[in-house]
């Protein structure tokens, strides 16, 4: 219920500064963090500071992303408690609702009271904020604020609060009236929204609890504290410190206030000679703070003088110790507090005999650390029930109602308890010690093997830098493979990485902060190099993808053109220029030759689409070695293409010089003329093909298009053959006709009439057809 509500109280926060910034809101607490790019966002604004995001969407970047926000954090001293990148990644739940707390009370809480606490010389920001709302409410006989939980369910402490400095945005009688909670925490916070520009942080059902939410209530009163006037009286601070404390504390303020304690108490008792000390006390639970990637556990040294007497007792202690002290002392009282203390003691010594022998994996080392830091809180806890045990014997051997026999059996009790007492303190101490330098020595040669492990990458990516890509295509696929093996070893390393984000550190007290600044800096000087080569693998991946993709589009029109020039050498190769047998023979060849040059011309485009493919991958690759090479490819294409349109411009001539031979009627001028019309003809359609056609009209019209293009091929075909009949009439005017005309032999002048037809019908088969 309690993470429930933190949890949309949180995401309502966050909007809210998102809505200030001009940022996309959040929907998701928990996994919208994941990546940390929002976390930077929210950062970005917060700060007023541009902060990059890593590009990828791998775990690595999240990784990334996360400690850098970390860093954020750290450099504007929030506080962070056993908060790593990993946590928010792997979408911890209550880390990362502590960890949006923090940023909530940095910026939210203390930023906006800083101010008041100077002028007041007070550091305790819950303290000003109570001092302040009692200050304000104080008029008001129907509330009284003790504490940021209970005294605000019923609505009345709220509305009185903006009553108190705005009377005039509504009349508290009917506020007052109204008959449930809910219905008046409602107004309350419609009122806040839409008369002070507070947005609705919190639910009313959220609130109208038997015990809210402390940090959300906390969040929202400071929202009120921010824009309502801020007078706080120091009489008004002294009634705070005067106020009792609670009798019931809830487990969470608890944890949080024993969280702050330093040293345990001593217990002094009276025995028959004189005063003794009690057994000494478990050393305090560590303090923790956090760096970016690391978690730094303080203890003090196990060697240093006796603990100073401070205890905090919970309210199960506190209310042992009054059963014993307030009452009159007698032997059955002490021997049934004897007896249960007896039986905890027994169980602590088979919980800290159940923990085992220290492993020597250091994440189970981790787990281990913690668990028994727990069982020496648990020991802290207790301690408070020995003293009383020890301090209620030793009130029953100061009256002098015992039997010599009773005294003699109470003191030898009591020795027994101090010793058992002390063997424990003593063993858990000594199993807190082995842990400390277990831990340490794991964690120092993770150092080390990270160390170790990023110079020898760092080494071998200079070496993958340095070689150069190619110099062919079965080369470059073999350095996508190392490269896929670096990615590999980079997912094993990330293990390692993620288990150092939450290294525990222990240092004595006298030198704690001096002695992590060191280790700081190295954290820091790692987390750099893994983010540098984690960048570069990720730009090289990219860069080697699009190389193989523009070398396999390259290679494949390489060898879809050469086999084209291989099949149109071998065509011209198979077209006879001389010997023909008859006219078909010679109509077929010029056919053929007729077509190879239509090819020839469609296929143009194609080495204009090599050269731009060669000149998008060599400036990619930026190798010399692959350049000449290529350069080497294109230029012998180059040579093959001039040959082959000089071989069809020969095979041209040859069948023009043997028409001329077989045919001598024929003028050479006039043949030449002919096979051109043929070998040109193609071309011109082809030309006309090309031409930049209009923007398709619609459907409907499409036949008018269809008709144009007829059109134009007719126009063509109109004008070839007006030329042809002007060259053949130029032939019959010849004296060569004139001949045949006078003698009366037309046998030899209708067969080469029979030439020319052909060649017409061959060009013109639809005016032949007429």
């Amino acid at each position: 219920m309690e993470e429930d509500v933190q949890k949309k109280t949180f995401t309502k926060w966050i909007n809210a500064q998102f809505s200030k910034f001009g940022k996309q809101h959040i929907e998701n607490l928990f996994s919208d963090l994941q990546d940390g790019r929002r976390l930077l966002d929210l950062l970005e604004g917060l700060t007023g500071q541009k902060l990059p995001k890593e590009k990828g969407s791998t775990r690595v970047h999240a990784l990334n992303n996360v400690n850098k926000a970390l860093r954020v954090l750290q450099k504007n001293n929030v506080d962070l408690v056993n908060i790593g990148s990993t946590d928010i990644v792997d979408g911890n739940h209550k880390l990362t609702l502590g960890l949006i707390w923090n940023i909530i009370l940095h910026w939210q809480v203390k930023n906006v009271m800083k101010n008041i606490m100077a002028g007041l010389q007070q550091t305790n920001s819950e303290k000003i904020l109570l001092s302040w709302v009692r200050q304000s409410t104080r008029n008001y006989p129907q509330v009284n604020v003790i504490n940021f939980t209970t005294s605000w369910s019923d609505g009345l402490a709220l509305n009185a609060l903006i009553h108190s400095h705005r009377p005039d945005l509504f009349d508290w009688n009917s506020v007052v009236c109204q008959q449930s909670a809910t219905q008046r925490l409602e107004h309350a916070f419609n009122i806040a929204k839409y008369q002070l520009g507070i947005e609705k942080l919190l639910d009313p059902e959220d609130v109208a609890t038997t015990y809210p939410d402390k940090k959300s209530i906390l969040m929202y009163i400071t929202s009120l504290f921010q824009v309502l006037p801020q007078q706080v009286s120091i009489e008004a601070i002294q009634e705070v410190e005067m106020l009792p404390r609670p009798s019931k504390v809830t487990r969470e303020e608890h944890f949080q206030l024993h969280h702050q304690m330093h040293y345990s108490q001593q217990i002094t008792v009276s025995l028959a000679q004189g005063y003794e000390r009690a057994p000494s006390s478990p050393k305090p639970r560590f303090k923790s703070y956090a760096y970016t990637q690391a978690a730094y556990v303080t203890t003090s040294d196990p060697t240093r003088s006796p603990l100073p007497s401070q205890h905090l007792e919970t309210p199960e202690d506190k209310s042992f110790g009054r059963s014993l002290t307030e009452t009159e002392a007698n032997l059955d009282s002490y021997q049934t507090a004897l007896e249960e203390v007896l039986s905890w003691l027994l169980s602590a010594e088979d919980a800290l005999q159940a923990q085992g022998e220290i492993s020597n994996d250091v994440e189970e080392v981790k787990e281990q650390f913690h668990t028994h830091e727990g069982y020496m809180m648990d020991l802290t806890s207790h301690q408070g029930r020995v003293g009383n045990v020890l301090q209620l014997g030793s009130q029953l051997i100061g009256t002098g109602k015992l039997s010599e026999d009773e005294e003699t059996e109470v003191q030898e009790q009591m020795n027994l308890l101090n010793s058992r007492w002390e063997c424990l303190r003593v063993a858990s101490m000594e199993k807190q010690s082995n842990l400390h330098k277990v831990l340490m020595d794991l964690q120092n040669q993770q150092l080390k093997e990270l160390n170790d492990w990023l110079t020898k990458t760092e080494e071998r990516t200079r070496k993958m830098e340095k070689e150069p890509l190619g110099p062919d295509i079965e080369d470059l696929k073999r350095q996508v493979q190392q490269h896929k093996v670096l990615q590999e070893d980079l997912e094993q390393e990330q293990v390692r990485v993620n288990s150092l984000t939450h290294m525990v550190v222990v240092v004595d007290e006298s030198s704690g902060d001096h002695a992590t600044a060191a280790l700081e800096e190295q954290l820091k000087v790692l987390g750099d190099r893994w983010a540098n080569i984690c960048r570069w693998t990720e730009d090289r991946w990219v860069l080697l993808q699009d190389i193989l993709l523009k070398w396999q589009r390259f290679t494949e029109e390489q060898c879809l053109f050469s086999a084209w020039l291989s099949e149109k050498e071998d065509a011209v190769n198979k077209i006879h220029t001389t010997g023909f047998k008859d006219q078909s023979e010679v109509l077929s060849n010029l056919q053929k030759l007729a077509v190879l040059k239509t090819d020839l011309e469609k296929k143009k485009q194609t080495m204009d689409k090599l050269c731009s493919l060669n000149q998008d991958l060599l400036s990619a690759l930026k190798n010399t070695v692959v350049a000449h090479k290529m350069e080497a490819w294109l230029d012998n294409f180059a040579q093959r293409w001039d040959n082959l349109v000089q071989k069809l411009e020969k095979s041209s001539a040859q069948i023009s010089q043997a028409v001329t031979t077989t045919q001598p009627s024929l003028t050479q001028t006039t043949v030449m003329e002919t096979v051109t019309m043929v070998t040109t003809r193609e071309h011109i359609l082809v030309k006309h093909a090309q031409e930049e056609l209009p923007p398709p009209p619609p459907q409907k019209k499409r036949q008018i298009i269809v008709d144009s293009e007829i059109r134009k091929r007719l126009d063509v075909d109109i004008t070839e053959l007006h030329s042809w009949i002007t060259r053949s009439e130029a032939v019959l005017q010849s004296p060569e006709f004139a001949i045949y005309r006078k003698e009366g032999n037309f046998s030899d002048l209708k067969e080469k009439v029979n030439v020319g037809y052909v060649l017409v019908f061959m060009y013109f088969p639809k005016f032949c057809c007429l």
